[in-house]
């Protein structure tokens, strides 16, 4: 498995190299954009890790040049969480999006995630329906009717979350610590309220007025019926 790691820390990139090679996967790190450039047009990737603030441009461009050639997991990695920035760097075609500090364990989480979602293996249909949407759990693919909805990695394992626990209020942290894996504090609350809010455009009739995931107020939220 080869990770392209764009990171111009090099404190931080010498830590996550390490940790990463010791769970089995090959990394390629890059300081800044043009090396990356050059990296990509010679080699192929199963992942990128991209920092967003560069010394010569914005891990922003690196992704949308990657997406451009290739289908493949594109992970943020940034000290900037506030809401436009989330935004933005899902609206390119990230499926994820890591705030520093956080912990390795909560980044191998992610990354299992992401490439679990890319897998393109044939395994056996399971099909889950959930408030008139099916969900092909073998395949981590969701419909509404016959059509099928583009998710992210964390917008899907936020439905599969309501979808697991239909009927039940979930509160904010109980939604956290079931996306991250970890405990639900190292994790940016804000980021919950994009995810829930982008989610709820895809599989709502009407965002605004949502009936699949519904706003408890003081309690959280609540899946279907």
């Amino acid at each position: 498995m080869k990770i392209l790691f764009v990171e111009d820390d090099k404190v931080i990139a010498a830590g996550l190299c390490y940790s990463l090679t010791q769970e089995g996967y090959s990394v390629t790190h890059c300081l800044n954009v043009e090396a990356a450039k050059m990296m990509l047009s010679e080699n192929s990737f199963d992942l990128a890790i991209l920092d967003l603030s560069l010394p010569d441009g914005s891990g922003y461009y690196i992704c949308r040049m990657i997406k451009a050639r290739a289908d493949i997991p594109v992970i943020f990695l940034t000290a900037i969480d506030d809401e436009v920035n989330v935004v933005m760097g899902l609206d390119m075609g990230a499926d994820d999006y890591i705030t520093k500090p956080f912990r390795i364990r909560e980044l191998l989480s992610r990354i299992k995630s992401v490439l679990r979602r890319y897998d393109k293996t044939e395994p056996a249909q399971t099909l889950l329906e959930f408030s008139g949407l099916k969900i092909d759990t073998a395949r981590a693919k969701v419909y509404k009717g016959e059509q099928e909805i583009s998710l992210t990695s964390l917008e899907y394992r936020l439905l599969l979350i309501f979808a697991n626990s239909e009927g039940r209020v979930l509160s904010r942290n109980q939604l956290l610590e079931g996306l991250w894996d970890v405990a639900g504090d190292f994790v940016n609350d804000n980021t919950l309220t994009v995810y829930i809010k982008r989610l709820r455009e895809k599989i709502e009739d009407d965002s605004q007025n949502p009936v699949i995931i519904k706003t408890v107020r003081g309690l959280g939220y609540k899946g279907g019926d």
